[in-house]
């Protein structure tokens, strides 16, 4: 199994040669799972040489467009294409309602007659619940994104073991370190969110939204040996091999599971 960062960008990546943070997921028998499906999906895919018929099942952390903005792509795609089947969608139960009548209805609805299971094989999941594809088990793990005025917008990440190591990608996450201690003791690598924005005097600007370089250079040494570092904004990043990290993700890079 391998895991390929399609993008490793942040939400608004335009112009600079990178793409939207969603990632690929293909097993031993050639099928890809994607994880996410922003606005930038149908592009990224293209470069990589895919199309909808190549994606055979989602995944959806959380309902921000650079996460589902390319859901009406692909389920449009493949629901005209009479020779594609639909895609699995897998997505945390409480969403899917969400999801449909907020986000996609609007255009997919067709005037009543379709509803989301049309373009999508749903298949819904427990909070703290988990997902089987391609016989590897997915456990969601649930990430605080931001405050939504008192309630907090959960972005569900994944940890996973294969033969070879215990995975973890958080999805967008806030910096809380004692909250996701657990998480990150388990896992082999990490697969971190982080915001690399600044002010023009040098200090971070924190959106309030993701976790700050400048705060995750705070982790012990042990930890940032583990981990990776993706959903970063365009221009000049800094040296993260030099402060300890495994570095950031490039656009297209690809790792062996």
């Amino acid at each position: 199994m391998k895991l390929t960062f399609l993008g490793s960008g942040s939400a608004f990546t335009t112009g600079d040669g990178n793409w939207q943070s969603n990632m690929l997921i293909e097993s031993e028998r050639g099928r890809r799972l994607l994880f996410d499906c922003g606005t930038d999906a149908r592009l990224s895919l293209a470069e990589a040489g895919l199309g909808a018929r190549d994606i055979d099942a989602v995944y959806v952390s959380h309902l921000h467009s650079d996460h589902v903005g390319g859901l009406e792509w692909l389920g449009f795609s493949t629901f005209f294409d009479p020779t594609a089947q639909r895609p699995i969608l897998f997505i945390e139960q409480s969403r899917v309602t969400t999801l449909w009548a907020n986000i996609l209805s609007g255009s997919m609805a067709r005037n009543g007659l379709s509803t989301l299971d049309d373009y999508f094989d749903v298949r819904l999941l427990a909070r703290d619940g988990f997902f089987l594809w391609e016989e590897q088990r997915f456990s969601l793990t649930p990430m605080l994104h931001c405050m939504d005025g008192s309630v907090p917008l959960i972005s569900f990440g994944l940890r996973f073991e294969t033969s070879r190591a215990r995975q973890l990608i958080t999805s967008d996450t806030l910096f809380e370190p004692q909250r996701h201690g657990e998480f990150y003791s388990w896992a082999d690598i990490l697969f971190h969110d982080c915001e690399t924005s600044y002010q023009q005097d040098g200090r971070p600007s924190r959106s309030g939204i993701h976790a700050h370089y400048e705060d995750l250079k705070t982790l012990s040494p042990e930890l940032r040996r583990r981990m990776w570092l993706y959903h970063y904004q365009p221009g000049p990043k800094p040296d993260a091999k030099a402060d300890g990290f495994q570095g950031f993700v490039a656009k297209g890079q690809t790792f062996d599971l």
